[in-house]
């Protein structure tokens, strides 16, 4: 086996809860005061690399984006997660479509093709060798929703760049597919999996190395040789189910296109959509892979060590000294700050990793749309998660009968504290949010609370910038 040690740099979890089929509290859509943002905090070093501590400019470089010009297609990898898209013909934008939305998890849906279109022009103007989105392409598996997507991806396949697909929990046979009309959401039709990978034939499933028969996984080769393992984590067979799991077949599928990989000596990087390792403590039955450690054992073996994956709708990232692989959890693309991933990737234990954030906002403006929640779309998306997180909070905290003024300040310091893990940033308010009163409040009353339990994890989760993984 092509083995060597590497010393593991995080232990601590991450449980903000966010996961988007985990969320038992649902946001009011009256909403709070508005939220302070701390983003002048001390400076901190990015989480820490193997060899030595490089600053990302120097080790990462930005590329320069070109709107027209054709050239040669870069070794980056660009990572979406989590787009949740929705065909514009299933809302008329009425009380139903705004119910789904002011009682999310902090997805924009209102701007969900803006975001989409903003997405892949970045995508096009950076001329990546492969985009791959990790699951929940839609935002309930509406089939309708999917046709419009894979024909917007399309968009990229046409000039040159291939894109790879998987499932996510909410993409397949799923009973809330919705169409939203007047005050309703009425059931719209659901995709079956043969009817997803004849969608997204284009996009993995036509050209892949190998597909498994027994799910919607396969493997793909890079124009660098590269593997790329997508695995279906997801359960659909019997309904609709949040957590994930690697069905009995598609491990002895996986045996049978490893051992050809490992015989034509190629790098292997594997993607699901739910979580390789607990990465939320709060949600390891829904967002953790069950029997992860049969999945991490079988990876190692084959000294396949980074694993890709989203689900969470955090930006996060964890490593095991015990199966010496890292995995990457990449945000929701639909989600407040709006981030995908750029990964450089050079062998086994040799990658790295940064976000980009989207900026809406100045694709809006070249694009003349004068919506102003577009033109200001980083501070709308920012507020909107702000008011989720407060108003789930403000339902919570009611069965304390609490002082109107208490309850809100401690609303507010839960929200600050989950919209900066979201964005993999806790580690900069951290200080500040366990210096407030409010903070130690939510101690007094209940520990056990499932939202002081969120902001407990976090804060102790708290202690690199997520944005960064450098592997060297």
């Amino acid at each position: 086996m092509r083995k060597r040690i590497i010393p593991v740099f995080l232990a601590g979890l991450l449980a903000v809860g966010v996961c988007t089929a985990c969320h038992s509290y649902e946001s009011q859509s009256v909403s709070g005061p508005e939220i302070e943002r701390v983003d002048a905090m001390p400076s901190k070093e990015v989480g820490p690399t193997l060899s030595k501590k490089d600053v990302l400019e120097e080790t990462v470089p930005v590329l320069e984006l070109e709107e027209d010009k054709e050239k040669e297609l870069n070794p980056e990898i660009i990572i979406a997660s989590d787009i949740h898209y929705l065909a514009k013909e299933l809302t008329d934008f009425g009380a139903g479509f705004e119910d789904k939305v002011n009682h999310g998890d902090g997805k924009v849906t209102t701007y969900v093709w803006e975001i989409t279109d903003a997405f892949l022009d970045e995508v096009i103007k950076r001329r990546p060798q492969v985009l791959i989105i990790s699951g929940d392409l839609t935002l309930e598996g509406e089939r309708l929703s999917h046709e419009a997507l894979a024909e917007r991806l399309g968009r990229v396949e046409n000039k040159g760049i291939p894109v790879l697909v998987i499932p996510g929990n909410h993409d397949l046979n799923n009973p809330d597919a919705s169409a939203y009309k007047g005050g309703e959401a009425v059931p719209a039709t659901r995709t079956t999996p043969e009817e997803f990978a004849s969608i997204y034939s284009r996009f993995g499933y036509d050209e892949a190395v190998s597909r498994d028969p027994a799910s919607l996984s396969y493997m793909a080769e890079l124009r660098d040789g590269t593997w790329i393992l997508m695995l279906d984590s997801c359960q659909y067979e019997d309904g609709n189910l949040v957590g994930g799991m690697i069905r009995t077949e598609t491990y002895e599928w996986m045996d049978q296109v490893l051992d050809d990989a490992w015989e034509k000596d190629r790098q292997v990087i594997a993607v699901a959509h739910h979580n390789l390792f607990d990465e939320s403590k709060v949600y390891e039955r829904d967002c953790t892979i069950e029997h992860g450690d049969e999945l991490s054992l079988k990876l190692s073996e084959r000294d396949i060590s980074l694993f890709l994956s989203g689900h969470l709708h955090v930006q996060h990232y964890q490593s095991s000294d015990e199966y010496e692989i890292d995995e990457i959890v990449t945000g929701s693309l639909s989600m407040s700050p709006c981030t995908y991933g750029v990964l450089k990737y050079f062998g086994p234990r040799e990658y790295t990793y940064h976000t980009e954030q989207l900026h809406v906002s100045e694709w809006a403006k070249e694009k003349g749309n004068p919506d102003p929640n577009l033109q200001d779309f980083e501070s709308y998306a920012d507020t909107f998660l702000q008011e989720v997180f407060y108003n789930q909070a403000t339902e919570n905290l009611k069965k304390y009968s609490l002082p109107s003024r208490q309850s809100e300040e401690m609303a507010e310091v839960y929200a600050l504290l989950n919209v900066y893990a979201v964005g993999g940033n806790a580690w900069k308010i951290k200080e500040h949010v366990v210096s407030r009163p409010a903070f130690k409040q939510w101690q007094e009353y209940d520990r056990t609370d499932v939202l002081c339990m969120y902001m407990n994890e976090i804060v102790e989760d708290a202690q690199y910038d997520y944005n960064v993984f450098i592997r060297q």
